[in-house]
């Protein structure tokens, strides 16, 4: 049977002693700024996930589930989980390889217009937490990021120089006020589902679809939105259009809690 691979690149304390959304590797936040990204510190984001053939993202969020976009139409024995990745030329860095067991689009999702675009992943078996692996946390229903909050995307996508880089990429992006990203996008496209960030010179592009948007407090990192669509050529002049997490946060609730 063929398989794609995601992977998910992760180094962090063991999640039961420090819960969700803390890295034992703080992320190098200072000066970071994907398209016009940089190569992330390994382990520095716990969470992260793409697949091998490298079209997709997602987000560990807990022992048995993974967050990516509905877009990316994961398939239920043709995808598998692997754990632990950071640089996918490398053959050394320990992992775990878990299959897809189910994938449950929201109800709701669209794609013309997109809208709603997540979906859960369930893994076969329960993720072994280990200093390489952990989950991020959700954003709560309440959420209230300010327009201007610097928070980060992640992935292995397109960058300005490469269609496929090896190293995970990092991107420092302004979360985008609802007001603006509808001026900039049309007001009918972006829906109370949906938070904007970027537009400020980096960028989410092809290849980071599903993957985290995250903001700090305290140190403890939050998952407020997945990648799902901007420019088609990834201008970085425009932000990117996110998941919002908040909103759909009922939804994966119980979607995990029934499943």
């Amino acid at each position: 049977m063929t398989f794609i691979v995601f992977s998910i690149t992760c180094l962090a304390l063991v999640a039961s002693a420090l819960g969700c959304g803390v890295p034992a590797i703080k992320p190098q936040t200072i000066g970071s700024r994907i398209v016009n990204g940089q190569n992330a510190i390994s382990g520095s984001w716990p969470w992260q996930l793409p697949n091998g053939f490298h079209f997709c993202g997602g987000s560990l969020i807990n022992q048995n589930w993974v967050l990516t976009a509905a877009h990316c139409r994961v398939a239920v024995g043709y995808h598998r989980v692997i754990l632990g990745e950071h640089d996918r030329g490398s053959n050394v860095e320990p992992i775990q390889v878990k299959l897809v067991s189910k994938v449950i689009t929201h109800p709701l999702y669209s794609s013309t217009p997109t809208n709603n675009d997540i979906a859960l992943l369930k893994l076969a078996s329960p993720v072994t937490y280990t200093p390489r692996i952990s989950p991020v946390c959700l954003a709560p229903s309440t959420i209230n990021i300010l327009p201007g909050t610097r928070c980060f995307t992640t992935g292995w996508g397109q960058t300005a120089t490469t269609t496929s880089p090896m190293i995970l990429q990092q991107t420092g992006i302004p979360i985008t006020s609802p007001v603006v990203c509808r001026q900039i996008w049309g007001q009918s496209r972006i829906t109370d589902a949906m938070i904007c960030a970027g537009g400020s010179g980096s960028s989410s592009c092809m290849g980071d679809s599903g993957g985290p948007l995250v903001c700090e407090r305290s140190g403890v990192w939050t998952l407020v939105g997945a990648v799902s669509w901007g420019t088609s050529t990834c201008d970085t002049r425009y932000p990117v259009v996110y998941a919002r997490i908040s909103q759909l946060r009922s939804w994966i609730d119980r979607t995990m809690a029934s499943n």
